[in-house]
């Protein structure tokens, strides 16, 4: 593929476009033009993400225009009012609209059920992304991608953007004047427009973040509380951890006894939160298996309760959960001694819900060791 474009701009003779023209000594002739002549070599052989990148004014954007008008996206138009999955086409299933925002990295239930008006810069653009790749079928160009968001944001929007075009077996385009989200985009090709050179790339794993995980104080809830889906409270017999980026708290989990009639070394998670920004990295799934692993090697077992439908998925082919539904809903229905419980077995979201209980790898995982991203 090839481009060859002029972009040319009709200037008025103005009596200040003319005094400067004559104090800087150059001609003025009615109009300003710039060319390029680019080469794309992307159609011999299959890709999913590609980078277009360069300063501003290097002609990212007009060339995105020239070769992919019908693909570029533009302004979407959002309600002022209604929830954000309002917005996304009918045609769409609930459960497919949760997939496409929990893919870019928006898992937040609360924020579904907003409106547009009223989320964060970053959740704002992960919205974006989904409902572009919804009302899409084929190819997607985005243009001044991460531009708006904090860098640290853009990083990890970038890896979920990314994971979710390929999971889907789309093409995706990024348009930027941003380098720093080469290494976590994981683009096949990029075109430089500084330079003008491509360059092919193999996909390799994300740069590795530090995460240290620590017990912490139920206070630490608080910041958290607002982004849970169900509920602000916490447990007060509830044993907490953070999960801290630096200094910067990102998680927050916690689990409480479970009653059973036959056994007590159950225990269940109970209240699991990833803020916003750093959601799309699999935060939450690594705090789960470091917290069932944790209680194993006390002679423990970890039971979750999901509705989260991202969630069950994840656990569901994950060989470190098995799905111990139906045997806890008999439990609850049938023995529990809790009238609170045999209660809740009967609430039409309990029954959506999927129960799991962590399985332990064959060799031990050293829970004592800093986490990983990757």
């Amino acid at each position: 593929m090839r481009a060859t474009f002029t972009l040319s701009t009709e200037v008025a003779k103005s009596a200040r476009v003319m005094q400067t023209a004559g104090m800087m000594d150059i001609p003025v002739d009615g109009h300003s033009s710039t060319s390029w002549d680019v080469t794309l070599p992307i159609e011999d052989r299959p890709w999913g993400v590609g980078l277009v990148v360069g300063p501003s004014g290097s002609g990212k954007s007009s060339l995105a225009r020239h070769l992919w008008p019908a693909e570029l996206v533009g302004h979407l138009d959002w309600s002022t009012n209604s929830a954000i999955l309002d917005d996304f086409p009918a045609s769409l299933t609930i459960r497919e609209i949760t997939k496409l925002l929990t893919d870019v990295g928006l898992g937040s239930v609360p924020a579904w059920l907003r409106p547009y008006r009223t989320l964060s810069m970053g959740e704002a653009f992960r919205a974006d992304t989904a409902r572009a790749l919804a009302e899409t079928n084929g190819l997607v160009v985005v243009d001044e991608f991460t531009s708006v968001v904090d860098r640290q944001v853009a990083k990890i929007a970038s890896h979920s953007v990314q994971k979710a075009v390929r999971r889907a077996g789309r093409q995706f385009i990024a348009v930027t004047c941003h380098y720093d989200v080469i290494d976590w985009l994981q683009p096949d090709w990029v075109l430089d427009m500084a330079s003008g050179a491509f360059t092919r790339r193999s996909v390799q794993p994300h740069p590795s973040i530090e995460l240290r995980l620590h017990q912490v104080d139920r206070s630490a809830w608080r910041v958290f509380a607002r982004h849970h889906y169900l509920s602000t409270s916490l447990n007060t017999a509830a044993r907490c951890f953070g999960v801290f980026a630096g200094d910067e708290c990102v998680a927050f989990t916690s689990y409480i006894h479970f009653p059973h009639a036959k056994t007590r070394t159950i225990k269940m998670a109970h209240r699991t939160v990833v803020v916003p920004d750093w959601q799309g990295l699999g935060i939450s799934g690594q705090m789960a298996e470091w917290v069932g692993q944790f209680l194993y090697e006390r002679g423990l077992r970890y039971h979750r309760s999901i509705a989260h439908p991202a969630v069950i998925a994840y656990c569901a082919r994950s060989p470190r959960w098995r799905d111990v539904s139906g045997a806890g809903r008999r439990q609850l229905t049938t023995t529990s001694r809790d009238p609170s419980l045999r209660k809740r077995s009967l609430n039409v979201r309990f029954l959506g819900q999927r129960s799991f209980e962590y399985v332990p790898p064959l060799t031990g995982v050293g829970r004592d060791q800093p986490g990983s991203t990757r």
